[in-house]
Protein backbone atom coordinates (compact mmCIF):
# COMPACT_ATOMS: atom_id res chain seq x y z
CA UNK A 1 0.00 0.00 0.00
CA UNK A 2 3.05 2.22 0.93
CA UNK A 3 4.25 1.83 -2.78
CA UNK A 4 1.03 2.77 -4.55
CA UNK A 5 0.71 6.27 -1.97
CA UNK A 6 4.55 6.95 -3.10
CA UNK A 7 3.66 6.58 -6.50
CA UNK A 8 0.80 8.47 -6.29
CA UNK A 9 2.86 11.39 -4.35
CA UNK A 10 5.82 11.17 -7.21
CA UNK A 11 2.93 11.78 -9.97
CA UNK A 12 1.26 14.78 -8.32
CA UNK A 13 4.73 16.37 -7.83
CA UNK A 14 5.74 15.43 -11.58
CA UNK A 15 2.10 17.09 -12.45
CA UNK A 16 2.75 20.76 -10.15
CA UNK A 17 6.60 20.70 -11.57
CA UNK A 18 4.90 20.52 -15.25
CA UNK A 19 1.67 23.09 -14.55
CA UNK A 20 4.83 25.47 -12.38
CA UNK A 21 6.86 25.41 -15.82
CA UNK A 22 4.37 26.42 -17.90
CA UNK A 23 3.26 29.18 -15.69
CA UNK A 24 6.57 30.44 -16.22
CA UNK A 25 7.06 30.07 -19.84
CA UNK A 26 6.78 33.14 -21.95
CA UNK A 27 3.61 34.80 -22.77
CA UNK A 28 3.95 35.28 -25.87
CA UNK A 29 4.41 32.89 -29.36
CA UNK A 30 6.25 34.08 -32.03
CA UNK A 31 6.64 32.03 -35.18
CA UNK A 32 8.64 33.25 -38.33
CA UNK A 33 9.98 31.82 -41.77
CA UNK A 34 11.27 33.28 -44.88
CA UNK A 35 11.62 32.34 -48.18
CA UNK A 36 13.26 33.96 -51.45
CA UNK A 37 10.78 34.28 -54.35
CA UNK A 38 11.72 34.69 -57.67
CA UNK A 39 8.91 36.94 -58.73
CA UNK A 40 7.84 40.65 -58.48
CA UNK A 41 6.28 41.94 -54.86
CA UNK A 42 3.52 42.59 -56.80
CA UNK A 43 2.59 39.08 -58.00
CA UNK A 44 3.19 37.91 -54.63
CA UNK A 45 1.18 40.53 -52.68
CA UNK A 46 -2.29 39.40 -54.83
CA UNK A 47 -1.80 35.98 -53.67
CA UNK A 48 -1.40 37.27 -49.72
CA UNK A 49 -4.11 40.23 -50.05
CA UNK A 50 -6.72 38.25 -51.37
CA UNK A 51 -8.10 35.10 -49.49
CA UNK A 52 -10.15 33.90 -52.39
CA UNK A 53 -6.68 32.95 -53.39
CA UNK A 54 -4.75 31.49 -50.68
CA UNK A 55 -6.80 27.83 -51.58
CA UNK A 56 -3.61 27.99 -54.20
CA UNK A 57 -0.75 27.97 -51.60
CA UNK A 58 -1.87 27.88 -47.87
CA UNK A 59 -1.04 24.62 -46.49
CA UNK A 60 -4.49 24.66 -43.85
CA UNK A 61 -6.78 24.43 -47.00
CA UNK A 62 -5.02 20.73 -48.09
CA UNK A 63 -5.16 19.25 -44.12
CA UNK A 64 -9.29 19.75 -44.53
CA UNK A 65 -10.52 19.83 -48.20
CA UNK A 66 -13.98 19.35 -46.62
CA UNK A 67 -13.30 22.34 -43.98
CA UNK A 68 -16.52 25.05 -44.43
CA UNK A 69 -15.03 28.23 -45.44
CA UNK A 70 -17.00 31.70 -45.46
CA UNK A 71 -15.79 34.90 -46.92
CA UNK A 72 -17.30 38.44 -45.96
CA UNK A 73 -16.19 41.81 -46.05
CA UNK A 74 -14.17 43.59 -49.23
CA UNK A 75 -13.06 41.53 -51.55
CA UNK A 76 -9.62 42.06 -50.86
CA UNK A 77 -7.24 43.86 -48.80
CA UNK A 78 -8.41 46.09 -45.38
CA UNK A 79 -11.57 44.77 -44.49
CA UNK A 80 -11.79 41.44 -45.95
CA UNK A 81 -12.56 38.29 -43.55
CA UNK A 82 -12.12 34.54 -44.01
CA UNK A 83 -13.84 32.03 -41.80
CA UNK A 84 -13.46 28.42 -41.39
CA UNK A 85 -14.30 25.34 -39.42
CA UNK A 86 -12.47 22.32 -40.05
CA UNK A 87 -11.15 18.84 -38.88
CA UNK A 88 -8.94 19.13 -35.14
CA UNK A 89 -5.62 19.81 -37.69
CA UNK A 90 -7.36 23.11 -38.46
CA UNK A 91 -9.76 24.03 -36.25
CA UNK A 92 -12.36 27.07 -35.79
CA UNK A 93 -11.48 30.55 -36.75
CA UNK A 94 -11.50 33.81 -38.08
CA UNK A 95 -8.97 36.16 -40.18
CA UNK A 96 -9.73 39.57 -40.74
CA UNK A 97 -7.30 41.58 -42.97
CA UNK A 98 -6.36 44.64 -40.43
CA UNK A 99 -4.04 46.60 -42.87
CA UNK A 100 -2.04 46.57 -46.73
CA UNK A 101 0.64 48.48 -47.78
CA UNK A 102 1.01 46.96 -51.40
CA UNK A 103 3.22 45.62 -52.28
CA UNK A 104 5.22 45.69 -49.61
CA UNK A 105 3.22 44.29 -46.48
CA UNK A 106 -0.20 42.59 -45.02
CA UNK A 107 -1.12 42.52 -41.66
CA UNK A 108 -3.64 40.41 -40.60
CA UNK A 109 -5.77 39.82 -37.25
CA UNK A 110 -5.96 35.63 -36.50
CA UNK A 111 -8.65 34.71 -34.24
CA UNK A 112 -9.08 30.74 -33.20
CA UNK A 113 -12.01 29.11 -31.33
CA UNK A 114 -11.14 25.74 -31.70
CA UNK A 115 -8.96 23.62 -30.60
CA UNK A 116 -8.30 26.75 -27.77
CA UNK A 117 -9.38 30.11 -28.11
CA UNK A 118 -6.12 32.57 -29.23
CA UNK A 119 -5.92 35.81 -30.64
CA UNK A 120 -2.69 36.39 -32.85
CA UNK A 121 -1.15 39.00 -35.47
CA UNK A 122 0.04 37.64 -38.54
CA UNK A 123 2.41 40.24 -40.73
CA UNK A 124 3.72 39.13 -44.32
CA UNK A 125 6.43 41.59 -45.18
CA UNK A 126 7.87 41.83 -48.90
CA UNK A 127 11.14 43.01 -49.69
CA UNK A 128 12.19 43.22 -53.39
CA UNK A 129 15.90 41.67 -53.50
CA UNK A 130 16.67 42.23 -57.54
CA UNK A 131 14.43 40.32 -59.46
CA UNK A 132 13.74 38.21 -56.21
CA UNK A 133 11.65 39.27 -53.04
CA UNK A 134 12.09 38.05 -49.73
CA UNK A 135 9.28 36.96 -48.74
CA UNK A 136 8.38 36.87 -44.62
CA UNK A 137 5.62 34.98 -42.68
CA UNK A 138 5.20 35.99 -39.28
CA UNK A 139 2.78 35.42 -36.10
CA UNK A 140 2.62 37.01 -32.68
CA UNK A 141 0.85 36.60 -30.00
CA UNK A 142 -0.44 36.00 -26.39
CA UNK A 143 0.24 32.33 -25.22
CA UNK A 144 -2.61 31.05 -23.76
CA UNK A 145 -1.67 28.97 -20.41
CA UNK A 146 -2.80 25.84 -22.21
CA UNK A 147 -0.42 26.91 -25.09
CA UNK A 148 2.44 26.78 -22.54
CA UNK A 149 1.21 23.30 -21.21
CA UNK A 150 1.73 21.98 -24.89
CA UNK A 151 4.81 23.98 -25.46
CA UNK A 152 6.40 21.67 -23.14
CA UNK A 153 5.98 18.80 -25.15
CA UNK A 154 5.40 19.98 -28.55
CA UNK A 155 7.93 22.49 -30.68
CA UNK A 156 5.25 25.24 -31.25
CA UNK A 157 7.47 26.83 -33.21
CA UNK A 158 8.66 23.68 -35.35
CA UNK A 159 5.29 22.55 -35.50
CA UNK A 160 3.84 26.10 -36.73
CA UNK A 161 6.82 26.76 -38.58
CA UNK A 162 6.64 23.96 -41.06
CA UNK A 163 3.41 24.86 -42.36
CA UNK A 164 4.61 28.29 -43.02
CA UNK A 165 7.61 26.98 -44.59
CA UNK A 166 5.28 24.88 -46.65
CA UNK A 167 2.86 27.54 -47.34
CA UNK A 168 6.05 29.55 -48.17
CA UNK A 169 7.19 26.40 -50.80
CA UNK A 170 3.81 26.60 -52.11
CA UNK A 171 3.80 29.73 -52.65
CA UNK A 172 7.35 30.36 -54.41
CA UNK A 173 5.72 27.37 -56.65
CA UNK A 174 2.70 29.68 -58.08
CA UNK A 175 4.48 32.71 -58.58
CA UNK A 176 7.65 31.83 -59.89
CA UNK A 177 5.25 30.43 -62.77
Amino acid sequence: MKTVGLIAAVFAVAVAAVLIYAALRPNILSVERSATIKAPAEKIFAFINDFDRWAAWSPYEKKDPAMKRARSGAPQGKGSVYAWDGNNQVGKGRMEIADTAPPSKVTINLDFEKPFAGHNVVVFTLEPKGEATAVTWAMRGKAAYIAKVMGIFVDMDRMIGRDFKAGLANLKLIAER
